[in-house]
């Protein structure tokens, strides 16, 4: 039984979870979590495995953020089916997309003069330094039951098949990103840096929803093969282009990040006409040097773009809905999804993509 009714009439939910004890070390435990007022019980199905899972996983994170955050359940992109609801808004049965930035302020009734800076300079609700997110820092997908707030559980369209919907959060984070810029003018060019999926998936949210044509979107990357992949924009090899003196653009997004972020920020800045956007989405564990002399003769902006929230999930949504958008993100699925039975099978599983150099995304399919 995955309820337990306690005898205050208290619900409370057993959740079957592959917990990481230590870098490389997984183990099943059972976890026990109250269920509350307009929070729902949902079974995850299918789930990607992120860089930022491996990064845990592989102990690549820093010593004092691996002992803050662990034990824990990895993995934050996927969906599932609703099992149990307190919640008028999501039903039983119901197939959900997993929203796993879990909102603090909004949601615990704190009183406006206690919220968090974020909150109260109203830059958006992910980055509210209350807030809970799955696989950093709370339990992840990785576990048979797994209790949410009611806005964390977003029912989809039947026309969305599964494979396409599991990667709703990394479109999500990279819709975000686009909503930072304030306004993107008609002959704006816009650059993205970076053939990854992040790339890759930013690009395709310019394309699909903002509707940027070809002309206007460009892509730099460094893997041809990789790059062949972007039908829908420009492609451009990073070391064949003159960033001083070639065309400039009026927004630029950074999806690199790792040590080769250093060279796509410094283009990206180069690239930039005076006036122009940088949008840094790629994360990196080391500093990493800039030019500012070029950042202040041009009087460039740059925002920082992290994560994403609920509300960022329905036009992604409503862009999967149309075949050609689902078209352009399925060359991210792999030939097969993988099938997890159990914990071996999960650590298999991050030690595969651990190893992989390709360019698909890695598709857990739980069998609970």
């Amino acid at each position: 039984m995955s309820l337990i009714a306690k005898e205050d009439s208290e619900i409370v939910v057993r959740s079957r979870t592959y917990r990481l004890l230590q870098p490389r070390i997984l183990k099943e435990v059972y976890v026990e979590r109250p269920l509350r007022e307009r929070e729902v019980v949902v079974e995850p199905t299918l789930a990607s495995i992120c860089q930022a899972d491996l990064r845990y996983y592989n102990g690549q994170r820093r010593k004092e953020a691996l002992a803050k955050k662990l034990p824990m359940a990895l993995i934050h992109e996927g969906i599932g089916r609703v099992v149990e609801s307190r919640s008028s808004r999501v039903q039983p049965g119901e197939r959900v997309v997993i929203v796993p930035n879990l909102p603090g302020c909004e949601s615990l009734g704190i009183d406006p003069e206690d919220i968090c800076p974020a909150c109260s300079k109203g830059i958006g609700t992910n980055y509210c330094t209350r807030n809970l997110f799955l696989g950093s820092g709370t339990d992840g997908i990785a576990q048979n039951r797994l209790v949410l707030p009611e806005e964390c559980a977003i029912p989809a369209s039947d026309s969305i098949p599964d494979e396409i919907l599991v990667l709703a959060e990394l479109c999500s984070v990279s819709y975000h990103a686009l909503s930072r810029v304030d306004r993107i003018r008609e002959e704006d060019r816009i650059v993205v840096f970076g053939d990854g999926p992040v790339g890759y998936l930013t690009a395709a949210m310019i394309h699909h929803v903002l509707g940027v044509d070809q002309e206007r979107l460009w892509v730099f990357g460094a893997i041809p093969e990789r790059l062949d992949q972007f039908t829908f924009a420009r492609r451009i090899l990073v070391n064949e282009y003159d960033f001083r003196s070639g065309e400039k653009a009026g927004v630029a997004f950074e999806c690199t990040g790792g040590r080769y972020s250093e060279d796509a920020i410094n283009q990206a800045i180069e690239i930039l006409h005076p006036g122009g956007v940088l949008v840094l989405m790629g994360v990196s564990e080391d500093y990493v040097p800039i030019n500012t002399r070029d950042v202040l003769e041009k009087g460039l902006t740059i925002l920082g773009s992290s994560r994403s929230s609920a509300q960022d999930y329905y036009p992604v949504l409503k862009a999967m809905e149309d075949p050609e958008c689902q078209k352009t993100l399925s060359r991210l699925l792999p030939e097969q999804k993988t099938p997890i039975y159990s914990v071996d099978d999960f650590a298999k599983a991050l030690d595969t993509a651990t190893q992989r150099k390709v360019w698909n995304k890695t598709l857990l399919e739980f069998h609970w």
